[in-house]
Formats: C-alpha cells, sequence, structure tokens
C-alpha cells in the first residue's frame, strides 16, 4: 500500500510543475485524493461490497468533484491534473501512465449491462473538456485534444481533435523511457488549416481580377482611338 502512495506522489512530481513538497501532493492534490478513494472503493468492489464501494466513491466526488466508478480498471501512474469534473465510467479501463485534465468524460452511449466505456491503452494524454464515449480502444501513446469528443477507436500514436473527433497526426511508437508529451495545448487545427487555405485561393483570385482589370483599363483608350476613328470613315463615306 506504501509502495503505490509513493508511486502515485511520485507521478504528480513527474507531471506538473507546479508542485514543491510531498506535504502538498497528499493535502492539496484532489486528483491524488481521488485515486486514494478509488483504490478504496475498488477493493471493495471486487470483493462485492457494492454498496459501501458506491458509498465510497461518492464522498470521493463530494471531496473532490472527480466521479470514478468503483467497478473502473486503471493501471499504474495514473494522474488527474486539477479534476473537477472528471467522470470514469464502470466499465471504463486506463492503462499505465495515462493523464487526464479536468472535465474529462469517459462515459458510454448504452443501457445495456455490457462493457459501454472506452479502454485507454497506455501513456494516453486526454485534454481537459474532452469526451471520449463509447466500448472502443484508445491506443497507446494518443493524443486527444481539448473538448474534443471522441466516439470511434483511435489507433495508436495518434492526434484526435474536434467534434467529432478525427486523427489528424500520426506517429512512430515512443521510446520506452520517454515521458509523456503533455503538450495537449499545441495540436493542429485541420478547420484552421482549411480555412486558411481557402483564404489563400481567394487572395490569389481577387490578385488576377485586379490585373484583368487593369489590363482592361489600358485597353480602353485604344478602343476609343479605334471607335471614334470607325466613326469618322463611316460619316465621310456617307457624305460622299
Amino acid at each position: 500500500m506504501f509502495n503505490t502512495i509513493k508511486q502515485d506522489v511520485k507521478v504528480v512530481f513527474d507531471r506538473d510543475p507546479a508542485v514543491r513538497s510531498v506535504p502538498e501532493v497528499l493535502f492539496c492534490y484532489p486528483g491524488f485524493h481521488a485515486i486514494l478513494i478509488y483504490r478504496l472503493a475498488h477493493g471493495l468492489w471486487v470483493r462485492k461490497f457494492y454498496f459501501l464501494a458506491r458509498f465510497s466513491s461518492h464522498v470521493g466526488r463530494f471531496l473532490t468533484g472527480i466521479e470514478i466508478h468503483p467497478g473502473a480498471t486503471i493501471g499504474k501512474g495514473f494522474f488527474i491534473d486539477h479534476g473537477m469534473g472528471v467522470v470514469i465510467g464502470e466499465t471504463a479501463e486506463i492503462g499505465d501512465n495515462c493523464t487526464l485534465y479536468h472535465q474529462v468524460t469517459l462515459g458510454g452511449t448504452s443501457w445495456a449491462k455490457e462493457k459501454r466505456h472506452p479502454t485507454l491503452g497506455n501513456n494516453v494524454v486526454i485534454g481537459s473538456g474532452a469526451k471520449i464515449l463509447g466500448p472502443f480502444t484508445v491506443g497507446d501513446d494518443a493524443k486527444i485534444g481539448s473538448n474534443s469528443v471522441v466516439v470511434k477507436e483511435v489507433p495508436d500514436h495518434s492526434t484526435v481533435v474536434g467534434i467529432p473527433g478525427r486523427v489528424v497526426f500520426q506517429a512512430g511508437a515512443k521510446l520506452e523511457d520517454e515521458r509523456p508529451d503533455l503538450e495537449h495545448g499545441q495540436l493542429p487545427d485541420p478547420e484552421a488549416k482549411a480555412i486558411s487555405c481557402l483564404f489563400e485561393q481567394i487572395r490569389t483570385l481577387e490578385k488576377k481580377v485586379q490585373d484583368l482589370t487593369e489590363k482592361l483599363d489600358e485597353q480602353k483608350p485604344a478602343r476609343k482611338t479605334r471607335s471614334r476613328t470607325a466613326s469618322s470613315t463611316a460619316s465621310k463615306r456617307k457624305s460622299a
């Protein structure tokens, strides 16, 4: 038990640059508290003390603002940063070294009593406000952008953004000892890229129209001169 608590404290030091001391983690980190309470509730759940497990989970929700169902399965090195509004459903499965930010939901989309919540691989980072809904797998080393809504499977080493979420980047496997990449705020924006391309095309078309207009303006004096010459010639022919 003490080794597990030490590991949970170490995870906070590894992934939160704001932490300064062990007492600060023990008394001031709701994500840390939520994990401790979850471990107690999960222990009761697997021993079929369902009411006590749910009650312990409810107390943890009241104290931390983080709701973790005691039936969920969570691996080692799990970290919830800030944490307010995080919801993790009963059949959710979370791998090792995963990171969740505030207002993340690992939710279900079915009324059936079956696997209805997502499965996260190892080293997954989910940005604040993201919703992962359904019984599919989010692959190892995946990153989910803030406020994304993911409703289908995510491949390993992928970056997902948008509503609905879609893969915008896929990289190679990480080295075994490489630290998780927490830069979930610097993800590609495909909508902004598409709009930028449209603006570029509009600027190109405007330049072509401007060039054509200038050429037409240059040709107008010559046309007027030819028109006058033709009119004068016609008049002379009539008088003759």
